[in-house]
């Protein structure tokens, strides 16, 4: 590559000083030597990567594997035989997976030190607000972004916390800064939705109170969407006047509470629904088949319970920590659901979720070990991490998985992922190295 490149380069001065002698009909060839150094640079592979073992999550884990980066994407994976330009940097790992996926954390909308002032979990002056963004309280620069993708996780799906009926939208970025513009996958993802005594209010006066007030609260306000969307795409009337031309137009004025949830009725979006005991479950399932929307259980921590059920309604769970406390709504929670599910043929994903008294995060790699060391497969649970939440979010044509032309997240590990004794050594985000230590 560099003899090449050295040829080009002499091929081109020697032509440019033959210019400068008059020899104008040499422009042709010229612009021919020129052009072939422009596509030598424009094809340059930037990263090289090898690894014994790399899982793509696309196929059978390739032994003594590399792969290789350019402009920020994969631009080929192969064996140990794939040819590596002589001037390419070069990392060595001994296992290579796809970056890891936080499938629902509140990272970024809470600052490490849990300090009042970076709190933007929750806006408590009502209980139903799914007009609020999280990518509008995003801070791109809290140093937990830092410290996780520092464990091989590239992309998170943040959001408010699950306190209110309904606290707002989601998002999903990658862990990497400064600005909520770099490296954004989805400004909207899901409607953040939260049944059970975690948004209920005890105090008199206040709704909602009581379980039948949650759900009744929640049909009403997706039939006022319905009623609206009709109302915004009907054509004006004629006037109630015969003898006047004019059409009665009795469009709605814009609703940005009604316009959230027109989509989630037309399934551009799915409600992200927060429900621990089995019985909120249920609700949940059935408010599904109401509206014929999607959703996504999130943390059902008595999903173990309704196998079959979550099964039959092809919904897919963002399981709760596997480590989660027991205690409360949570006091039926088991180690073992993630890998029920997933033998059951259920979509499964790992989160750091919430936890309110805590300034820090969890660390879905260690959920995921929690879970194959209580049942769940290695492979089932690497792709749970990956393609599996990527799918699950609707971004797996970006991210997930190890694919030629897909984006090069990466996560670099000094032995088995799940193995307590292993360091990430590395991790990559769009081609550029982000972290390279060990942790």
């Amino acid at each position: 590559m560099r003899l090449l490149k050295r040829k080009l380069l002499a091929r081109r001065l020697q032509l440019v000083q033959l210019l400068r002698a008059g020899h104008h009909a040499l422009i042709p060839l010229l612009c021919v030597a020129l052009g072939c150094a422009m596509t030598a640079r424009a094809f340059a592979v930037d990263l090289a990567i090898r690894a014994e073992t790399v899982y793509t999550m696309a196929g059978e884990p390739i032994r003594d594997g590399v792969i290789l980066i350019e402009a920020g994407k994969i631009k080929q994976v192969g064996e140990a035989s794939t040819p590596i330009p002589d001037d390419v940097r070069t990392i060595a790992a001994k296992v290579v997976t796809p970056g890891l996926i936080d499938a629902h954390t509140i990272v970024g909308l809470q600052g490490f030190e849990n300090e009042p002032r970076d709190n933007d979990l929750l806006d408590k002056s009502g209980p139903f607000q799914p007009e609020l963004r999280a990518i509008d309280a995003f801070n791109g620069q809290e140093r937990l972004l830092e410290w996780i993708r520092g464990f091989g996780i590239t992309t998170i799906h943040t959001g408010p916390s699950p306190e209110a009926l309904s606290s707002g939208q989601t998002m999903i970025i990658k862990t990497i800064g400064p600005t909520i513009d770099d490296y954004l996958l989805k400004a909207d993802a899901m409607v953040s939705i939260t049944l059970g005594p975690a948004s209920l209010l005890k105090d008199a006066g206040k709704s909602p109170g009581t379980r039948a007030k949650q759900i009744a609260m929640l049909r009403a306000e997706l039939v006022k969407a319905q009623e609206y969307a009709r109302k915004r795409t009907a054509k004006p009337q004629p006037a109630a006047d015969a003898s006047s031309d004019r059409a009665e137009d009795k469009t709605p004025a814009r609703d940005l509470r009604l316009d959230v949830l027109v989509t989630v009725l037309n399934n551009e979006k799915p409600l992200l629904i927060t429900a621990e005991r089995a019985q909120d479950i249920l609700l949940a399932l059935k408010l599904k088949d109401e509206f014929n929307i999607s959703i996504v259980l999130d943390l059902a921590d008595e999903a173990y319970l309704l196998i079959n059920e979550i099964k039959a309604a092809g919904v897919p769970v963002i399981i709760h920590p596997t480590m989660k406390r027991a205690f409360g709504d949570s006091e039926n929670v088991s180690m073992e659901t993630a890998g029920k599910l997933r033998a059951a043929g259920i979509p499964v994903s790992f989160q750091s979720g919430y936890e309110a008294y805590v300034p820090k995060t969890r660390i879905v790699l260690f959920e995921a070990a929690i879970a194959v060391a209580n049942g769940m497969k290695f492979e089932n649970a690497l792709a749970s991490l990956t393609i599996d939440a990527a799918t699950m979010l609707g971004v797996a044509d970006r991210v997930g998985s190890i694919e030629a032309g897909k984006d090069a997240d990466l996560a670099l590990y000094d032995g088995d992922p799940f193995e307590y004794t292993t360091h990430c050594i590395g991790t990559v985000i769009a081609g550029k190295i982000v972290f390279d230590g060990k942790r």
